[in-house]
């Protein structure tokens, strides 16, 4: 009879760092590849693979080198996994249950964690494996209300927490909460609005940008900045800037200075979908970066009613009323009183 196949997993996830798990261990990649191997020669077993996922939560299955054990263990690529802990296999209880207790043993599969001595071929300690799994699941719950509550602790107090930055800003390399203008795309910004208050449409406004060969956001944050960017509404072959682009662009406030976060939130601390945050539950902070995108004009004109006379407004802070075509479509737009000089 040959060596029993062991195949290694190890995971490393923000939630683990410099965690000793209990055992005055460090939780690195490296010592979990240490630990592992070692066991895995005074046990007798021969390593056929290893599958590593980096900075990836116990929570959820969708960790690529999890997924690629899991097929391969459906295979018949291997007789033995072996994990530094059943914590590190996974900390979603269901996941527990339903691959340890049920996929594993259909799959002929025995799981080993070695330093929390968790072995499925051991009827007796599957009550412990289940606690072990309650106790792994209760304090990635906990911990998660820690972070959300830190979260909202910075967001109140007007620090920038999206991993990116809206067109037109870059964090501050000296503070990464802090919003501070990306002069270049600044520029572009200040286009449109112009270009708006000139009674140039959304759509022809994205038009005369996408013949100009300017960037759209997305592009321009992969491309230019270097950003690993992807934003789901856009497909890979978008070239063109859009009336929605557009859209979006004039009517958010972090042009005139203010953070609104906090709308969108995960559907649970076990999974990755998010949902929308009512909007009474945003939070909304003002003054928090330089607001010097926007303009003002002393009078600015617009156009008002159906008969199309014209009129000023004259304000500090004011919105625009606009009827296009005939229908009562209300258009935003947010201006500040400065001095041309400077701004443009």
């Amino acid at each position: 009879m040959g060596k029993i196949r062991a195949a290694l997993y190890l995971r490393l996830s923000k939630e683990d760092e410099d965690k000793p798990d209990g055992y005055g261990e460090s939780a690195s990649i490296q010592n979990q590849r240490l630990l592992l191997a070692d066991y895995a020669k005074r046990s007798g077993y021969e390593i056929v693979e290893t599958y590593i996922d980096d900075d990836e939560s116990g929570l959820y299955c969708e960790r690529p080198g999890f997924q690629k054990m899991i097929e391969d263990a459906s295979d018949g690529k291997f007789d033995v996994v072996i994990a530094k802990s059943q914590s590190r296999f996974s900390r979603n209880m269901e996941h527990i249950e339903r691959i340890l207790h049920h996929d594993f043993p259909m799959m002929g599969v025995r799981f080993i964690g070695v330093c929390d001595h968790t072995d499925t071929e051991d009827e007796g300690n599957k009550k412990s494996r289940q606690i072990n799994g309650l106790v792994n699941e209760w304090y990635c719950e906990d911990l998660s209300k820690n972070i959300k509550s830190v979260f909202r602790a910075k967001m109140k107090a007007g620090e920038f927490l999206g991993a990116s930055c809206p067109y037109g800003y870059r964090k501050d390399p000296e503070d990464h909460n802090h919003l501070i203008v990306d002069e270049y795309a600044a520029s572009v910004v200040r286009k449109i609005f112009r270009l708006y208050l000139d009674g140039v449409g959304k759509a022809k406004i994205g038009r005369i940008l996408s013949a100009e060969g300017i960037l759209l956001p997305t592009l321009y944050k992969q491309q230019i900045l270097g950003v690993s960017y992807r934003n789901a509404r856009l497909l890979d072959t978008t070239k063109v800037w859009s009336y929605q682009t557009i859209h979006t662009i004039l009517n958010n406030e972090v042009y005139i200075g203010n953070l609104i976060q906090n709308k969108y939130n995960k559907v649970s601390y076990k999974d990755k979908r998010v949902c929308a945050v009512p909007k009474e539950e945003w939070i909304t902070v003002k003054n928090t970066h330089d607001s010097g995108f926007l303009f003002l004009i002393q009078s600015v004109p617009y156009r008002g009613g159906r008969d199309g006379r014209y009129g000023t407004f004259d304000t500090t802070f004011c919105r625009r009323l606009v009827w296009a075509a005939g229908k009562r479509e209300v258009r935003k737009l947010f201006c500040q009183r400065v001095t041309l000089s400077g701004v443009f």
